[in-house]
């Protein structure tokens, strides 16, 4: 039965639908995610906040998408990517609501609720992605997975929008904002039926006919029923993952790189503009929105790349592009070119490798794992990788210093050490895709599958 998908030459409008609702959705949990690198800013001056108070906000989400990015991962494999998909929604929707009853001074309020938003987002993003792979032929996966993720960066820069012209003292409205789009995603993605993949690994071969049948526009009297090998009923164990070592290995080691980079200047670079430019946080955020656009065309790029120039190429080019600039960054970080901060300017370069090369990552960090463990292989290697989300941007504040209050007259003489401590696990993010990578581009779901199982010893089977 999905040799018909995969023989497919171009999608049909549901595929397309489908396409488009996870294009809507991921941008728009994002700008949930990201709204606290803008609002951060209006809180540092009024609230006194060190380093290390600021630190501890920012890394709160990340902690909480690491362990949601394995739970709900788990729970996808088990119960289905589409129940799980809506509980990850009203999970993040429902704590960013929260959020707008932040009292003044309430760090620690903040940072509490920051951890169910990002406990929300982890779990978002690792299910929806492998539920559009599994709708789509061969020919298109990377390209697919690869647009999925390209407007993140205009979600983050939604947030930059907002905040660039709201009065300082209103920041709590865009908490109130954030709920709106995460209502959107439900209603975008509920008509979406089952992974036809993941009803047929139940046994459930006549509702993955009718769903595959929805996906290609035909009749399920059409399509072939699933083959035995197609629907053999596949229990998912999450130790099973330790079966493949090098999935493990790229997919945790890859993730973790590129989070801990892409997270360490994302989440401080508003507060740095304003501390470095003697900027205003609206204006940091006017700044911030050259970046996510930058971003945008990197996505839009690698998405391209992944089909071109393999998946092991392209992360390997991420890995590079995006370590040198970032130390590049934090070398000229007091430099003025042509009276434009030299910071500023390798920033938003570098965010096209960056940011731009999450167009391989996440989709990648699915397509290695066999089918009946995709969620929770990708969940597992976005969950390690969100250690990234707390030693980037802790690290920074620590080399910088935590003692610090964060105003505009304080130096940062460790910038430079900073950021190449950033640009570093880039660098090796890039080595480990490059150099250990699976390629899959070309190959089938089931081809994929089939070459994992090859290198799984006997005794582990």
């Amino acid at each position: 039965m999905f040799e018909v998908l995969d023989r497919q030459s171009r999608l049909t409008g549901n595929q397309k639908r489908i396409l488009g609702a996870a294009i809507i959705g991921d941008a728009l949990e994002f700008f949930d995610f990201f709204l606290i690198a803008f609002v951060l800013p209006f809180l540092i001056g009024p609230w006194k906040l060190t380093f290390g108070q600021s630190a501890t906000v920012l890394m709160s989400s990340g902690i909480g998408a690491i362990l949601g990015a394995y739970i709900w991962g788990a729970l996808a494999d088990k119960f289905g990517r589409r129940k799980v998909f809506i509980g990850t929604v009203l999970n993040f929707s429902l704590a960013t609501g929260l959020l707008y009853f932040t009292p003044d001074n309430g760090w620690v309020y903040l940072t509490i609720m920051r951890f169910f938003v990002g406990f929300g987002v982890g779990g978002l993003y690792c299910v929806d992605l492998p539920l559009v792979q599994e709708f789509m032929p061969t020919s298109k996966r990377g390209l697919v997975g690869g647009l999925v993720t390209c407007v993140i960066p205009l979600g983050t820069g939604l947030g930059g929008a907002l905040a660039a012209f709201i009065p300082a003292t209103e920041w709590r409205l865009l908490f109130a904002i954030g709920v709106l789009p995460a209502l959107v995603v439900l209603l975008v993605r509920i008509w979406v039926p089952e992974s036809p993949r993941w009803l047929a690994r139940q046994g459930r071969a006549e509702e993955a006919r009718k769903s595959l049948a929805w996906a290609l526009e035909v009749t399920p009297e059409s399509l072939p029923m699933p083959t035995a090998r197609e629907s053999m009923v596949v229990k998912s164990r999450w130790m099973e993952l330790f079966n493949y070592p090098r999935s493990l290995f790229v997919s945790w080691l890859g993730n973790a790189g590129a989070q801990t980079g892409v997270y360490g200047i994302t989440l401080w670079a508003p507060t740095l503009f304003v501390l470095l430019l003697k900027v205003s946080p609206q204006e940091a955020a006017k700044m911030m929105i050259v970046l996510t656009i930058c971003g945008f065309f990197g996505r839009l790029s690698f998405a391209w790349f992944s089909e071109k120039l393999g998946r092991r190429t392209s992360g390997g080019l991420l890995g590079l592009g995006a370590g040198v600039l970032t130390i590049l960054a934090g070398q000229y970080y007091d430099a003025m070119f042509f009276g434009v901060s030299a910071f500023w300017i390798i920033l938003a370069i570098g965010y096209f490798f960056a940011d731009g090369g999450f167009a391989i990552v996440g989709p990648y960090g699915a397509e290695i794992w066999p089918s009946h463990l995709k969620t929770s292989g990708m969940g597992s290697a976005y969950g390690f990788g969100g250690i990234g989300k707390i030693i980037g941007p802790v690290g920074l504040a620590l080399i910088v210093g935590s003692s610090n209050y964060l105003k505009p007259d304080v130096p940062l003489p460790q910038m430079p050490t900073a950021f190449l401590y950033l640009g570093c696990w880039f660098l090796m993010a890039g080595a480990v895709y490059y150099f250990f990578g699976i390629e899959t581009r070309g190959k089938s779901l089931d081809e994929i599958d089939r070459e994992l199982k090859v290198t799984v010893p006997a005794a582990a089977e």
